[in-house]
């Protein structure tokens, strides 16, 4: 019993290791700031052009992504291999006196086959409202945020975070989500249909004993 309830502990809170080595985004190379002259009214840290519509620019600045995220994919293997085996043999003397001729004989055959197909697919729709917490220097934003629903005892979780084209940004602040660097797109729940997806059978099996 100690011995399962540890691997069932253990076993929930292993990460799978990911493919990728390397950094996930690359940061330009810094560039020295011109000193800034502010005026009486001009004030280069909050200014905007008169004739631009206000598309993020800075730090603090918010913007919508809307979540159009589609794939699938498809895998099959097949394998196969087969042995045949034959043996002969014929007895016609025992200790040096002529007998009836005998003869054994025997084959034998092998045979293996195996076949897999696996087919994934995922579709996540919807839109999130992030905020610009870092400008890079090449004018590129760093944006993040998260958004909570809560459905009666409930707590939905959407969390995105990436890195955009300003040029991306379109007319009401809207960038897809497809236009995203190193977007990392999340949905939990508190539930307990989340709970459910992530418990192993294991874990099934002590809670239909003892329910929580």
């Amino acid at each position: 019993m100690l011995l399962a309830s540890g691997l069932l502990v253990t076993g929930c809170a292993i990460t799978p290791d990911s493919i990728v080595k390397q950094p996930m985004t690359a940061k330009p190379t810094a560039v020295v700031p011109a000193k800034a002259s502010n005026g009486a009214i001009f004030n280069s840290a909050a200014y905007r052009p008169l004739f631009e519509d206000r598309r993020p620019r800075y730090a603090g600045d918010i913007v919508t992504i809307n979540i159009v995220e589609n794939t699938s994919a498809t895998k099959v293997g097949e394998s196969s291999a087969s042995k045949d085996g034959k043996a002969e043999g014929s007895i016609i003397s025992l200790l040096g006196k002529p007998m009836p001729k005998a003869s054994v004989s025997g084959t034998s055959s092998l045979s293996y086959k195996d076949k897999a197909d696996e087919k994934s697919s995922n579709v996540f729709n919807g839109s999130i409202t992030v905020t610009v917490i870092e400008v890079l220097s090449n004018g590129y934003l760093v944006v993040s945020g998260e958004k909570q629903i809560s459905l009666d005892k409930g707590t939905e979780f959407v969390r995105f975070s990436g890195v955009i084209n300003p040029d991306s940004i379109t007319v009401g602040n809207f960038v897809p989500s497809n236009k995203v660097a190193d977007a990392r797109i999340e949905y939990r729940t508190n539930s307990k249909i989340d709970a459910a997806s992530i418990v192993s059978m294991l874990a099934r099996f002590f809670l239909s004993i003892a329910p929580l």
